[in-house]
């Protein structure tokens, strides 16, 4: 199963990204660095993050999926650096 899935951080903000395997054990590879910058060392001592699946498919190619991840992307605005974490595609102004 291919997924797109939404990742949501304490602070609201989220990260939007693919898996082609369905690991329930994968959140991303959004940067840390980033992250990291929003959390203080108390913050980071217990926190959740939640994952939504947005859309899954047993029969996509990779490249539908690669193209159904950036209209999420885009819907939600995830690579807006006040909602999201993603870093591509270049937010549009």
């Amino acid at each position: 199963m291919k997924v797109i899935y939404k990742i949501t951080y304490p602070n609201g903000k989220i990260y939007v990204g693919q898996d082609l395997t369905d690991s329930i054990n994968y959140f991303g590879s959004a940067s840390s660095d980033l992250i990291a910058k929003d959390f203080t060392r108390e913050e980071r001592r217990d926190f959740i993050i939640r994952k939504e699946i947005l859309w899954e498919s047993e029969s996509a190619s990779d490249s539908e999926v690669n193209q159904k991840e950036v209209e999420f992307i885009q819907k939600l605005r995830s690579n807006d650096p006040a909602i999201g974490y993603n870093q591509w595609p270049k937010l549009k102004k």
